[in-house]
């Protein structure tokens, strides 16, 4: 997905839409122009925030209008849970989320180039599609020819050093993880107020 200038995203949508603009440097830049433009706009509308909140969503899973609004649209054919809820967890169990999840991947966008270039298993089969779901139960590896791989290199030790998400489970030695949940909103932080991105889709 083409973004554009990330950093003039970022400030726009909030620096947690890009790994790379979570800094310091970039927050004091963010605040600054954050402050200009209260100066000079008025109070922005329901349907600008709903937006806002949908761009957020969108962009921080690398995601085209197209791709999102058809999890947009599964969320809402649900009867099992909470449409938010369900979006949550349509968004947070991609293949590419989940390798960033697990730090396999410095970014999304990391982990998606990863899948892409056939280096995930899923249970046996090689995955190159980023979009793929994941189930409970299902176990991701390495693909053995890719353990070597420069950025997996020293990933065992790396690994002892971050949190885990609860939904998640890790052998770093055998380079092998399992979803043992369902990600919800205390496991897995949303990226924005997913009701209000319900609401901009259901106007």
């Amino acid at each position: 997905m083409k973004t554009g200038p990330r950093y003039k995203i970022a400030k726009r949508l909030g620096a947690t839409v890009f790994e790379k603009a979570q800094t310091q440097k970039f927050a004091i830049s963010a605040e600054r122009s954050a402050k200009n433009k209260r100066r000079g706009r008025g109070r922005q509308s329901e349907y600008g925030k709903q937006m806002l909140e949908k761009q957020k969503v969108r962009v921080t899973y690398g995601l085209t209008e197209r791709q999102f609004r058809n999890y947009v649209r599964k969320a809402l054919e649900t009867h099992a849970m909470q449409p938010s809820e369900r979006l949550h967890e349509l968004l947070e169990t991609r293949l590419d989320n989940v390798v960033w999840r697990l730090g396999l991947a410095a970014t999304r966008r990391g982990a998606r180039q990863m899948v892409a270039h056939g280096h995930v298993m899923v249970g046996t089969k090689k995955i190159r599609v980023p979009s793929h779901l994941l189930s409970v139960g299902d176990t991701l590896s390495i693909r053995e020819g890719s353990k070597d791989h420069g950025v997996l290199v020293g990933f065992a030790d790396r690994f002892a050093e971050r949190p885990l998400p609860s939904w998640l489970s890790w052998n770093p030695k055998a380079m092998e993880g399992t979803v043992v949940a369902r990600p919800t909103a205390a496991s897995a932080d949303p990226a924005g107020d997913l009701v209000a991105v319900l609401s901009f889709y259901t106007r």
